[in-house]
C-alpha cells in the first residue's frame, strides 16, 4: 500500500515549480500504478500553452476559475470547481487562470517526476525520476 500526504509531497522533490504553475506529483511511474496523480496549481492571471503529445490527461478542478481553449477549433470551456476535462485526443490547448486554479490531474502513461513543458507545451516520455 502507498500512503502519502500532500503536505509531505510538497516538501520533497515531488514538487515541481514552473513560471505559470506548480505541480506536486503524489504518484509517479516508479509507483507502478499505471498512471501518475498530481495536485497542480495554475497561478492567477497566467496563460499556459500545453500539448501533451505523449500523454492522456484527466483534470478535475478543486478550486479557482479559468478556461481552456482548444487550438484546433478555438472552442473555449469554462473551468470552475467541480469541472472535469479530459485531453483524450492529445488536445493542444491554452489553459488560463482568472483566479488561481487548484487541479487534480491524472496522466497516462505516468510521469517520472521531473517533467516540465518544452517549447511546444509537451512533456517528454522519459525524464529523471524523483524519490518518494
Amino acid at each position: 500500500m502507498i500512503v502519502r500526504t500532500l503536505e509531505e509531497c510538497e516538501k520533497s522533490e515531488r514538487r515541481i515549480v514552473s513560471e505559470n504553475w506548480e505541480s506536486t506529483r503524489m504518484l509517479l511511474k516508479d509507483d507502478n500504478m499505471g498512471y501518475s496523480f498530481h495536485i497542480t496549481t495554475i497561478y492567477e492571471g497566467t496563460e499556459t500553452h500545453i500539448w501533451y503529445q505523449n500523454h492522456l490527461e484527466s483534470v478535475y478542478c478543486i478550486s479557482g476559475e479559468g478556461e481552456i481553449e482548444t487550438l484546433a477549433d478555438g472552442k473555449i470551456y469554462p473551468i470552475k470547481p467541480g469541472t472535469l476535462y479530459n485531453l483524450n485526443e492529445h488536445d493542444e490547448h491554452l489553459l488560463r487562470a482568472s483566479k488561481e486554479l487548484k487541479l487534480a490531474c491524472v496522466f497516462n502513461p505516468p510521469l517520472n517526476g521531473k517533467e516540465v513543458h518544452d517549447e511546444n507545451g509537451v512533456y517528454p516520455l522519459e525524464a529523471d525520476t524523483v524519490e518518494a
